[in-house]
């Protein structure tokens, strides 16, 4: 098990390795494997993919991510909603005319109803690369166009397939489409698996991911 200066030393080695992140203007703290994020960063891409890069170093067993996002590109908000239009609807992934974006100070705001959630999670996406955008509140709901069918079953069956899950670890509670997961996993890249393979089963209209994160089951 590692101690909380060998795992600040993991996470800044890992935020150094990241291309898409300036490590030198990034300060980390760890206390009892809680890692916490502060200084300055010029693209709310980049505070996203640095809270990626630490969640990707094994022992961590939460995140605190008080970046701020300095932006290197002034823009309006005129300006970054037509930018975000543009990008949604570019985008092939994202039906059209489905989702409604609002700018203020900078920071968007995604309405909507879609079908599937790897659908909300593009819309955010294609936002979240705009320049000058400083933040984004996503309220898209996934409405599914099928109804939900023994999904419980079927969740369990594919945590069992992925390599990458320990479905005994995992327990799925369902009602009414909306999934609730409980139970421990050994890092935070396998608890955000373990929901997206929860959105992807169809009818699932919310998820509610309350795994927590045990770096000893790694051991």
């Amino acid at each position: 098990m590692k101690d909380d200066n060998e795992l600040r030393e993991d996470v800044e080695d890992e935020l150094e390795w990241e291309p898409s992140v300036d490590e030198r203007r990034i300060g980390v703290a760890v206390v009892d494997g809680v890692v916490t994020l502060t200084g300055e960063v010029s693209s709310l891409a980049e505070r996203w993919n640095a809270e990626r890069a630490v969640e990707r170093v094994a022992g961590v067993r939460g995140i605190a991510n008080e970046l701020e996002v300095k932006r290197a590109v002034e823009r309006s908000d005129t300006d970054i909603a037509a930018a975000a239009a543009d990008a949604l609807a570019a985008n092939v992934v994202v039906p059209p005319d489905r989702v409604k974006v609002k700018v203020r100070d900078a920071w968007v705001t995604l309405t909507g109803e879609l079908d599937w959630d790897y659908q909300r999670r593009a819309a955010e996406r294609a936002v979240r690369n705009l320049p000058g955008v400083r933040g984004i509140t996503n309220l898209i709901s996934v409405k599914p166009r099928v109804q939900p069918t023994d999904i419980k079953r079927r969740l369990e069956e594919t945590f069992k397939r992925e390599a990458a899950l320990d479905a005994n670890r995992i327990r799925v509670q369902t009602s009414d489409g909306e999934v609730t997961l409980r139970g421990s996993v050994r890092s935070w890249v396998e608890r955000r698996e373990a929901e997206k393979a929860a959105w992807a089963a169809p009818g699932v209209t919310a998820v509610h991911n309350q795994i927590t994160v045990d770096p000893a089951l790694a051991a």
